[in-house]
């Protein structure tokens, strides 16, 4: 079940001593994993670069449906930017509940996905009280129009304060986080108009509040404070690492 919605990745709750899988590292693995397996080695139509594995770090080849590892092997597993592509996503994430007790799994939200489409995204994703909640695209007839990736992925998170606190202080705009122990909730093509009416109707003012979140004044200067700190000590730190924001 779903435990919290993280601010950023170094909100997860990895303790040192975990032993952590990455399902689908890619061209940016988490320096936090120990494993980290990809389906493609050679081949990028699913992310953004090649293949990279960081230093002591092991890398193994296999399909996230179908983990080489036995029952609770790991005590964390992060997955991020991978079940959108999937072709069975309940096995998917029933895999990576088998392999570890708790993890963390992002995609793009249903917002995020409209303003930077991917044609290697199979699933149109929204957390959904605390569910996972997926309809195929063509099931929604999903059809964007212009794709705006490289201001929002690229440029603002490079060259934008305000955008950094956006992210995180309103992450679902973007992305669904989701960090979750002992199972994940997900629901594939639900045909209850509850859930459906989320990814088919404009969204008015109410079904706003509940998807993007509402906070008194005090809660929002707080939380843009608090925004504002963690992007001082993540610029910090980079800058002292070498590393980019």
């Amino acid at each position: 079940m779903k435990i919290r919605t993280p601010k950023t990745m170094d909100d997860l709750l990895i303790k040192k001593r975990y032993n952590v899988l990455e399902v689908g590292g890619g061209n940016h693995p988490d320096k936090r994993a120990h494993v980290v397996v990809d389906k493609y080695v050679e081949d990028n139509t699913h992310r953004s670069g090649n293949l990279r594995v960081l230093k002591n770090q092991k890398f193994l080849q296999a399909d996230g449906e179908h983990l080489p590892f036995k029952d609770q092997e790991f005590d964390y597993v992060i997955c991020r930017h991978v079940l959108e592509h999937v072709d069975d996503p309940i096995q998917f994430v029933k895999e990576q509940a088998r392999v570890a007790k708790r993890g963390y799994m992002e995609t793009p939200s249903l917002l995020g996905e409209y303003i930077a489409p991917k044609e290697s995204h199979r699933w149109l994703i929204q957390d959904i009280d605390n569910k996972l909640v997926l309809y195929d695209k063509e099931v929604v007839g999903f059809k964007p129009w212009m794709d705006f990736g490289e201001a929002f992925l690229y440029y603002l998170p490079k060259t934008s304060i305000a955008f950094k606190i956006l992210e995180r202080t309103q992450a679902p705009i973007i992305t669904v986080n989701y960090e979750w122990e002992d199972e994940i909730e997900i629901l594939i093509n639900p045909q209850d108009e509850y859930y459906l009416n989320h990814f088919i109707k404009p969204w008015d003012e109410s079904m706003c509040e509940k998807m993007i979140s509402k906070r008194s004044f005090g809660k929002e200067v707080t939380t843009t404070i608090g925004a504002m700190f963690d992007i001082m000590v993540s610029v910090t730190r980079n800058k002292l690492l070498g590393s980019d924001s």
